[in-house]
């Protein structure tokens, strides 16, 4: 069956209205019915043409009315009202979302300012610890110095430069020591001559 097959927007300027006003009248039932989709348009069959036809026909073949140009010029002043309406509450919504997204970008490059302050913070305080922890290790190296020079003298045998030393500030024993301390009597004998 060989059909005549025309897109929607060759029947539409042949009835003198829009792609929208045809599709608007045709329900998704007679679409599948009449449409056919060939690449990225859709072509209409004959059937499909006769209908949309007597759609648009009401007493005037081809042709608009004017009745139908009054009724469709209010749909179209109305529908870009409600386009400018909704454009309008769109960009205000758009407006509230840039609002709320700079405010957003205005806490965080605070909270990232604090960052960077806490962070140069604790760069300082563990500088600060690692000077502490070098002079703590300095200190003990000298302590250790020191603890093993003390040892060193006191664990070193005496020289005799220092065994004189010592002799010269000590006095000098007596040598007569008998002659000076009386002999100790010894007790046993006491008891001896008792005896007899």
């Amino acid at each position: 069956m060989s059909e005549n097959l025309k897109t929607i927007r060759e029947l539409a300027d042949e009835l003198g209205v829009s792609k929208t006003a045809i599709n608007k009248k045709v329900s998704d039932s007679e679409r599948k019915q009449w449409f056919s989709k060939n690449g990225n348009r859709f072509l209409v069959n004959e059937n499909g043409q006769k209908a949309i036809r007597t759609m648009f026909s009401s007493g005037i073949d081809n042709h608009k009315s004017k009745t139908e140009n009054t009724y469709q010029q209010p749909e179209s002043k109305t529908e870009n009202f409600e386009n400018a309406n909704l454009k309008h509450s769109d960009i205000n919504y758009l407006n509230d979302i840039i609002k709320y997204q700079n405010a957003q970008i205005e806490d965080l490059k605070e909270t990232k300012s604090q960052h960077f302050k806490q962070l140069n913070q604790m760069q300082n305080l563990l500088d600060q610890q690692q000077r502490l922890a070098l002079q703590d290790k300095q200190l003990l190296e000298e302590y250790k110095a020191e603890i093993k020079d003390l040892k060193a003298l006191t664990m070193a045998p005496h020289d005799d430069g220092k065994k004189e030393v010592m002799a010269q500030n000590q006095p000098e024993p007596e040598t007569d020591t008998a002659k000076s301390q009386p002999k100790p009597k010894k007790w046993w004998r006491f008891g001896m001559f008792r005896s007899q």
